[in-house]
């Protein structure tokens, strides 16, 4: 069987079940739709699945469209206005345990101090998790916004926009995290009796970050389905901050769809002994991604092939395994059937995710998201043995990222991605690392599917060698003063707002990256301005039919970036001014 066919094969055996009940659709709509359709495949094993039709596909263009798509454009009149154009708003992320886990605003008056101080740097806004564990922890559907609806009023009244993200993950045990939110009780009593309802490695270790994708669509949970509880979740949230969304503070909302809120599988949990550079693990040993993948391999015509036992453990490396070492087990036709299967899970579980996000939303003013790990060691390898475990089927042959920009931009869902900060000379040799050419790839893949891309910085930073490499990105063809610039981010936020971050000279360098990104233009209140518009929330567009989205797979060469911004915080000689500073400041205490 071809592996086009293995593809068709293996994505939707519940699509008979779903196809004739997309939820906002008419009937007759669906009817004119399905009457369009030529051909239609079938198989996956469960979950959500993408469908042939005649319908207009996505056009995937060789030049980057209008940042303003859609939008009618401001009168670029002045000088002024035109550097306007390239602005790339910031936004810092605010403590993960600014509410606590009794769901209350502690510290006010010093977050209120800090906020202030963010405001007088120019900063666009802050981002905050808004975490399930706190917020459902009372019962099934008992839903207590009170703490955060105290911080909302906080933000409102500091003049800094926000963007909120539904962390339907634990936090604790992995890197950054300094405080302990785990999924609601209610939730990980149903585990101790179902203990599949986790992410299972191939020991059986159990991952309770967050519900496996295997549940996406078992009414495991008082009748609900996982989905349904994030739909839930959304719907409350939606009406209990009504007055936030209509006063439009609340500009994004980033959909969680996995571990540390990222779309992929929890392949390298530090809670569990992983340590960098390791490879990770492959999750979907519990029961319910088990029968899902034997009944895809099954429909293919290998009832015989089962999940992978040759992928070694989370600290390995790739070479001392079967199924990452060269002409290994991935490259065959076994491995190549399962890394689909495996990676479009991530997808269908995505892509029905944001549905039901874009569905509750409709006519807000506010922009989806959804976020990508920056998984960058052993990225120079050809077996890409790290990404392919999280579930990113990425090779030097196909691409393992613009199938999910492509996904989203179904949505109209941003892409936020990791590890904007990262140069490849700073990680050593033997992992492998290729965070500059990770980054190049990924934002080329959001741009090519006509989305906007965001970002963060992966670790905390303070030195103008990480804040230049952020601006580069952010403006990899650097500041066009005639106009928009032909790439730009949408928008970048900061990890994160900590006593280190306010320090004198962090804050001082701090708030020149800030500047920069601005192109040294004072803070902008209306997007408008800078070609980045937040209108109401339309409706997704049609369902992306599978072979629309596997020719996303195809690889491309990235756009070029120039090697360095043009917009610099400065280097050697700005930090021996600071070092001046400092010894002068020293004298005069």
């Amino acid at each position: 069987m071809s592996m086009t066919s293995l593809v068709h094969s293996q994505l939707g055996s519940q699509f008979q079940r779903r196809a004739f009940s997309t939820v906002g659709d008419s009937v007759e709509s669906r009817k004119r739709v399905l009457g369009q359709a030529k051909k239609l495949r079938i198989g996956c094993g469960g979950s959500l699945c993408f469908y042939s039709m005649d319908i207009t596909s996505q056009v995937v263009a060789s030049e980057v469209s209008s940042p303003a798509h859609g939008i009618k454009a401001p009168a670029l009149l002045s000088k002024k206005d035109k550097l306007l154009a390239n602005y790339v708003p910031v936004y810092v992320m605010l403590p993960l345990g600014v509410i606590t886990e009794d769901n209350v605003l502690e510290n006010k008056d010093e977050i209120v101090k800090q906020l202030m101080e963010l405001k007088a740097a120019d900063v666009d806004g802050v981002m905050v998790d808004v975490w399930w564990g706190i917020i459902e922890s009372k019962g099934q559907k008992q839903y207590d916004w009170s703490g955060y609806k105290s911080l909302f009023q906080v933000v409102q009244d500091s003049g800094l926009k926000l963007q909120t993200i539904m962390s339907f993950h634990q936090c604790g045990g992995n890197m950054g995290d300094n405080v302990n939110v785990p999924l609601p009780k209610w939730v990980l009593d149903i585990g101790d009796s179902d203990p599949d309802i986790f992410y299972t490695n191939r020991s059986g270790t159990r991952n309770t970050e967050y519900l496996t994708i295997g549940v996406d669509n078992q009414p495991l949970f008082g009748g609900r389905t996982a989905v349904e509880i994030y739909r839930d979740y959304m719907k409350s949230f939606r009406e209990s901050m009504a007055d936030f969304l209509d006063s439009e503070l609340i500009i994004d909302i980033e959909v969680g769809l996995g571990p540390a809120g990222e779309l992929r599988y929890p392949s390298y949990p530090q809670n569990q002994g992983w340590l960098f550079p390791g490879i990770g693990e492959f999750q979907c040993y519990d029961k319910y991604l088990k029968a899902e993948f034997k009944e895809a391999a099954t429909l293919a015509g290998h009832p015989e092939w089962e999940l992978p036992d040759d992928a070694g453990e989370y600290n390995d490396v790739p070479s001392s395994t079967d199924f990452f070492k060269s002409n290994g087990t991935y490259v065959s036709e076994k491995g190549k059937f399962f890394l689909t299967w495996y990676s479009n899970k991530l997808l269908t579980h995505g892509d029905q995710i944001l549905d039901e996000a874009n569905q509750i939303f409709l006519g807000c003013k506010v922009k989806l998201a959804a976020k990508v790990s920056g998984i960058h060691w052993w990225y120079k390898e050809d077996n890409h043995a790290a990404e392919l475990t999280a579930g990113y089927y990425n090779l030097n042959d196909r691409d393992g990222y613009r199938t999910m920009a492509r996904m989203m931009s179904r949505h109209s869902a941003s892409l936020n991605f990791t590890c904007l900060e990262m140069r490849n000379s700073e990680h050593s040799e033997e992992a492998k690392s290729g965070p500059e050419e990770l980054v190049q790839q990924l934002l080329s893949a959001g741009w090519r599917e006509d989305i906007e891309v965001a970002g963060e910085n992966a670790l905390p930073r303070y030195d103008r060698t990480a804040y230049n490499q952020i601006l580069k990105n952010a403006r990899p063809n650097g500041v066009n003063r005639d106009g928009p610039p032909k790439l730009r981010m949408a928008a970048l936020t900061y990890l994160r707002l900590s006593s280190n971050l306010l320090e004198s000279k962090n804050f001082r360098i701090f708030k020149t990256f800030v500047r920069k990104m601005h192109v040294d233009q004072d803070y902008c209140p209306d997007p408008n301005n800078y070609f980045h518009p937040v209108g109401p929330l339309e409706r997704s567009k049609p369902t992306i039919p599978i072979e629309d989205l596997m020719e996303a797979t195809k690889s491309m060469e990235p756009f070029p970036f120039d090697p360095e911004t043009d917009m610099s915080v400065g280097g050697a000689f700005a930090e021996w001014l600071d070092s001046v500073r400092d010894k002068i400041a020293s004298i005069f205490k």
